[in-house]
C-alpha cells in the first residue's frame, strides 16, 4: 500500500469543496493508500480553517478528529531547509521523509510541485496521483 503525505492545500480543498481533493480524502478513508500527517501539518490545516473560513472551535475539533481517523500520525525528527522561499513548506517534506511516504500530493505550483521529487518521494498533483492509483488498481483486477 503506498504511503502518501498530503500538502495542507489538499486537506483544505477536500474539506471545503467537492472535487479531486475530496475524492482523494475519501479514498484515504476507504484505505486505498496510507495517508501520513505530522502535527505541524494538522496545526496548519486547523489554523487556515479558523482564519480563512472562520471555523468555530467545535467544528475544528470535529475536523481534527475526522482527519485523525484517516491518517497515520508521524513525528518528524529531521528539520529540512530545502524550500527557502516558503520555509513552512519544508514541514511537508519532513513528514514525508519521517513517514517513508512514497508520494507527496500537493497543489502548490510555486514551491513543492516544481521539485518533482525529493529523494525517492515523487511529488504529484492530486489529479496525477488519482490517475496513478486508478491504473495500479486496474492492473490488480
Amino acid at each position: 500500500m503506498p504511503g502518501v503525505t498530503a500538502d495542507t492545500n489538499i486537506y483544505i480543498s477536500g474539506i471545503q469543496y467537492a472535487g479531486l481533493p475530496r475524492r482523494f480524502l475519501d479514498l484515504a478513508r476507504m484505505g486505498a493508500f496510507r495517508l501520513d500527517i505530522s502535527p505541524a501539518i494538522m496545526q496548519e490545516v486547523l489554523r487556515v480553517l479558523r482564519r480563512k473560513f472562520e471555523y468555530s472551535s467545535t467544528l475544528l475539533l470535529e475536523v481534527e478528529r475526522k482527519i485523525g481517523s484517516i491518517t497515520r500520525l508521524v513525528i518528524p525528527v529531521q528539520t529540512l531547509d530545502v524550500i527557502t522561499t516558503d520555509p513552512s513548506d519544508n514541514r511537508i517534506l519532513e513528514c514525508a521523509v519521517a513517514a517513508h511516504s512514497d508520494f507527496i500530493v500537493s497543489g502548490d505550483n510555486r514551491h513543492i510541485l516544481p521539485l518533482g521529487s525529493y529523494g525517492a518521494i515523487s511529488i504529484l498533483r492530486v489529479a496525477d496521483f488519482l490517475k496513478l492509483l486508478e491504473s495500479v488498481n486496474e492492473g490488480i483486477s
